[in-house]
């Protein structure tokens, strides 16, 4: 009977998703913080704020019971904090010897406002909930942390989205941290090629003939703005020579088009929406002196949102005290930032030069942030 249990078990455990499997091996561990009247930057308010999040690992303290191993993952756009845990990313930095070995680490990753389990337009206020920025992102990601009982983090770290924030988090927040580590970003406001496509979701979902103002019913939800951003999103991030893969021909081409937007049907078109606008504040050129963390800036050689002719972040980065800027290859375009067997080493080499944790007397965790300027 024992063995037939344990055989359905194991059997069940290979019908999961892989990040599902990875999760049940790390034993990653859920949790919400709840925010009482959350103020945004542009004024509006949220009477509770529910940030989720996950954690891996187990919390260090030195003498005075400070948590002396914390480090803050943050998530992409679109993204969820479980997304860290798909094999390519969990495998290559929270395994025995990896850059954050939990044996050492302990890893927080919330999910974003508007995201997986955090607070989101979807649960009701659909076009009526708070329009929120990178900066209210920050925020709400440093009233998590502190609510967890951590003053200081090892670590402050983020793919795509996630990088962007962490250039902010580096400036609002420039004492909190002993490292910060932005992956695929630029420290620029989003212009360009970046800025249009993102434009072109944005004008699909509210040009969209059910959209009804963002006010839909939630069982006849749009769909018509999913055959815009699905494939558009998979041309900005993959890498071409993966894509023409997984579409060497005009019936493949189609066959994956179709693919990609039928794997689209599950989102809601507010959640998206406000996803993509929130980066309209993204703007930390004029603060990055205000940066006193160690920094290691990383981009991908075939990214196509953080183009490598573009000079920003590694000019940027010369002007910055303690730190370094490293192009990498990639092979997956954007879609690098997931596979951190290309980027992982270059991590933990950095974080193995950094001197031991430091607490800082005017921690800004207990103390609060400065403003900027």
């Amino acid at each position: 009977m024992m063995m037939r249990w344990i055989a359905a078990l194991a059997l069940c455990l290979l019908l999961l998703p892989p990040a599902a499997r990875a999760a049940e091996d790390l034993q990653a561990q859920e949790g919400d913080v709840e925010l009482h009247d959350f103020a945004f930057q542009n004024g509006e308010h949220l009477a509770l704020l529910r940030m989720h999040y996950l954690t891996l690992g187990t919390p260090l303290r030195d003498a005075a019971g400070h948590i002396t191993n914390a480090a803050l993952l943050l998530h992409g756009t679109t993204g969820v904090a479980r997304g860290f845990l798909q094999p390519t990313l969990a495998d290559n930095l929270f395994r025995p010897g990896k850059p954050l070995d939990l044996a050492h680490n302990f890893i927080v990753i919330p999910d974003g406002i508007g995201v997986g389990g955090s607070t989101r337009p979807s649960e009701g206020m659909h076009q009526h909930f708070p329009h929120y920025g990178y900066i209210d992102q920050v925020e709400a990601q440093h009233a998590l942390v502190a609510a967890l009982g951590i003053e200081h983090l090892r670590l402050v770290s983020g793919i795509s989205q996630g990088g962007m924030q962490t250039w902010l988090w580096g400036e609002r927040f420039p004492t909190a941290m002993d490292a910060l580590v932005p992956i695929a970003s630029m420290p620029m406001q989003i212009s360009g090629r970046n800025l249009m496509w993102r434009q072109a979701i944005i004008h699909a979902i509210r040009n969209d003939p059910d959209w009804q103002g963002g006010d839909y019913d939630p069982t006849h939800h749009p769909t018509a703005w999913m055959q815009v951003a699905a494939p558009l999103f998979a041309l900005m991030v993959g890498n071409i020579g993966k894509l023409q893969e997984s579409g060497p021909d005009r019936a493949g081409t189609l066959a994956y088009d179709d693919k990609l937007i039928e794997a689209y049907q599950t989102r809601d078109a507010n959640d998206y929406l406000y996803d993509f606008e929130s980066s309209a504040d993204f703007d930390p050129a004029a603060e990055i002196g205000r940066i006193r963390a160690p920094m290691l800036a990383i981009n991908f050689a075939d990214d196509q949102v953080n183009p490598a002719q573009f000079t920003v972040a590694k000019d940027t980065i010369a002007k910055i005290h303690q730190a370094r800027f490293t192009l990498l290859p990639g092979g997956f375009g954007h879609g690098s930032i997931f596979h951190a067997e290309l980027w992982g080493p270059s991590l933990g080499h950095f974080m193995a030069s950094l001197p031991p944790h430091r607490l800082e007397s005017d921690d800004t965790m207990r103390a609060g942030h400065h403003p900027p300027g």
